[in-house]
């Protein structure tokens, strides 16, 4: 496999990593990590609706994203100095509303208002694909709170949603791409899915030389295999997973599954333990691959 400026191979995420309920004033809140990428997302809920929607039964999902001034390696003047958001600011805050929107029902949230503010702590590519993919945890851990208080249905959240960039950098496919890489793509695609193997946006653009409809296919193909990973991570932060323990029988996802676990774990800094058969591939894998945080 193609090795990359970072060591990954071409199919492999940054390590991914959700911290959860960071804030002690936000309903829902996280710090997601792809890599040296960083954000911060905080759901707030009010119990207001929009004015477009008056005099309805309908609620509201939204959202607002900004950069700290010195995210990226030089200091950007804040927004608010300028007098109004720049026009990729207000592109991306309006990516991720629909996409929170894409998985709610609207209906079913009442006639409130949640506002999901994501603020980028650093920058290092994929700003927008990992701010909607904390967005989703901050949201959910919201509505929790809301069912749990016996005011909304679990129901309202119908499906996780997640996203990944993904790009073609010298002829190869490669998923979730760094700065570095995607400054270089000869076409980057950001894709925005939900568990239901549906797509609320794909974002394509060729930056030289127009694209294939098979290349389109294997980007789409690697960007719905990295959404499913994300999908395990959202799950296993909302879960609030301590630790994994990588069992000793075979299983009927064999060796290769007890690598994954490993993998998953050593990526997202989450302990793990194997046992039998298990700590053998666990030992394989720290010399075969190690990891600084081993």
């Amino acid at each position: 496999m193609t090795s990359r400026i970072d060591g990954r191979n071409a199919n492999q995420l940054r390590p991914v990593h959700i911290a959860t309920n960071v804030l002690d004033f936000a309903e829902g809140s996280c710090i997601v990590e792809f890599g040296r990428t960083r954000v911060l997302c905080a759901a707030s809920v009010e119990d207001r609706q929009p004015g477009f929607l008056r005099n309805t039964p309908s609620g509201w999902v939204t959202a607002e994203y900004s950069m700290l001034p010195r995210a990226t390696h030089t200091r950007s003047q804040r927004e608010v100095e300028r007098g109004r958001p720049g026009g990729r600011t207000q592109e991306i805050q309006r990516l991720v509303g629909r996409s929170l929107r894409g998985v709610v029902n609207l209906e079913m949230l009442g006639q409130r208002t949640i506002t999901v503010d994501c603020d980028v702590l650093q920058a290092d590519g994929g700003t927008r694909t990992a701010s909607i993919t904390g967005a989703y945890v901050a949201l959910q851990i919201a509505i929790g709170k809301l069912v749990k208080a016996g005011t909304v249905s679990a129901a309202v959240i119908q499906s996780p949603v997640a996203a990944v960039s993904v790009g073609i950098i010298k002829g190869v496919p490669m998923l979730d791409l760094c700065y570095e890489e995607d400054s270089t793509a000869e076409v980057d695609f950001n894709v925005v899915m939900t568990g239901e193997d549906a797509f609320v946006e794909v974002q394509g653009t060729a930056e030289g030389k127009p694209f294939s409809r098979s290349g389109m296919d294997a980007l789409m193909d690697l960007a719905k295999a990295g959404i499913a990973q994300l999908f395990e991570v959202q799950q296993a932060a909302l879960a609030g997973v301590n630790a994994i323990l990588v069992p000793g029988a075979f299983g009927e996802r064999g060796a290769q599954g007890k690598i994954e676990a490993i993998r998953f774990a050593r990526e997202r800094k989450v302990p793990y333990f194997g046992i039998c058969f298990g700590m053998q591939m666990a030992v394989c894998l720290l010399y075969t691959s190690p990891s600084p945080r081993d």
